[in-house]
């Protein structure tokens, strides 16, 4: 899973002559020894900035690749401590996540760049359709690492070394958008972005050019807020920046297994993700207002097709339909079974009595997979619907 404007400072100043941004005395090579032109390095900075922002990029910062100490002792305490869950990313191997050096050994810098992700104020889903998440209804991450990508090739242009990281467990992506000076990590555990919110995708050009890094942090900006702690459906943001993903939603809508059914109500008509840590807070909502203001109340102008999913196209669909819609999400261990569940879940928090539901839930009841069996039976249940002598109340099991 990112509102007054983003200050971009000495980024966007006047873009130097593409010459000027060889850093003097500097050769391509590692980098280990140089002694770089301080007002060079600068320019240079200043030109990957304007290369950033015009490949669309919203905000553009520059970080030092030194280790990010903090963030893992973070993530191993919170691994400890349970909070993790069973979520791999960059709690996978906090030791890899938090060195850019495990990515490109002789790297002295990160250019870190945030890309808008349109998120139109919703009504709820009509009944039986599958809410799916602002980020996720576009593959807003294939357009920032376009824009990165745009960054890393000027770069490689002066001979320097730059590689693309966005979405990847090898990097800490809200970690380098603080240290960048993009953001400042919100109570909701995003980076929020002056006067704009957590409305990005956030990715970074890692490099061995000596760039100068961002010398101010952004300050705090919630304050006294606490209306995402409040306004979590689970109680999943148990302390200011601390999510346990035991709890929380978007992470039980693509966790392996059962969903809890203590937490099956509150999914609601969730197919992937969840924004309500990101809808009740206040920071951005001038900008989302206008942005309908002028798109005559749709953020991008258009109808936002991609935000819901028929629930019973999903349970009668192939594995490769649904793949081929859905696969650039993250569906546990690549199986289409779990949007399956996580459809049967929706219908059973459906409003209303359809034939055809009932029936599709029927005939799932007695499906070959426990997992998909269980959750039909428990939507059943859910609509007064669970009558039928032929089906099994059995808890079922993961499959």
């Amino acid at each position: 899973m990112q509102e007054a404007d983003v200050d971009p400072g000495p980024a966007t100043a006047g873009r130097p002559a593409r010459g000027v941004a060889r850093i003097a005395g500097e050769s391509a090579g590692s980098g280990a020894d140089r002694s770089p032109d301080a007002d060079a390095a600068a320019h240079l900075a200043s030109e990957l900035a304007d290369v950033g922002h015009r490949a669309g990029l919203d905000a553009v910062g520059v970080a030092s690749a030194a280790p990010f100490a903090d963030a893992r002792r973070h993530l191993e305490d919170r691994r400890a401590r349970g909070l993790a869950a069973e979520m791999q990313f960059t709690y996978r191997n906090p030791a890899r996540s938090t060195d850019p050096r495990r990515i490109l050994p002789s790297a002295r810098a990160l250019v870190v760049g945030a890309r808008r992700t349109p998120a139109p104020r919703l009504g709820a889903a009509t009944s039986g359709n599958a809410r799916v998440a602002a980020y996720a209804r576009v593959d807003h991450y294939a357009d920032l690492r376009a824009a990165l990508g745009e960054v890393a090739d000027r770069l490689r242009s002066d001979g320097w070394q730059a590689r693309v990281v966005a979405d990847d467990n090898a990097l800490v992506d809200r970690a380098a958008a603080v240290r960048a000076g993009l953001g400042w990590y919100g109570k909701n555990a995003n980076v929020l972005l002056p006067g704009r919110g957590s409305w990005f995708v956030l990715g970074s050009v890692v490099t061995d050019a000596p760039l100068p890094p961002n010398q101010a942090p952004v300050r705090d900006g919630c304050g006294t807020c606490e209306r995402c702690l409040t306004g979590c459906p689970t109680g999943a943001i148990v302390e200011p920046g601390v999510v346990d993903a035991r709890r929380c939603l978007a992470w039980l809508a693509q966790a392996p297994g059962p969903i809890p059914v203590e937490f099956r109500s509150a999914l609601g008509d969730r197919l992937y993700g969840c924004d309500d840590c990101q809808e009740v807070c206040p920071i951005g909502v001038a900008e989302r207002e206008a942005e309908e203001a002028r798109s005559g109340g749709r953020a991008d102008g258009e109808p936002d097709a991609g935000a819901d999913v028929a629930a019973v196209w999903i349970l009668e669909a192939e594995d490769q339909e649904l793949l081929d819609r859905f696969g650039r999400w993250y569906i546990a261990e690549r199986d289409p079974r779990y949007l399956r569940r996580n459809a049967l879940v929706v219908l059973g928090n459906a409003r209303g009595d359809d034939p055809g539901r009932s029936a599709l839930l029927h005939r799932y009841a007695r499906h070959a997979d426990p997992l998909l069996r269980e959750h039909a039976v428990w939507a059943l249940d859910q609509c007064g619907r669970g009558q039928d002598p032929g089906v099994s109340h059995g808890s079922g099991g993961t499959g």
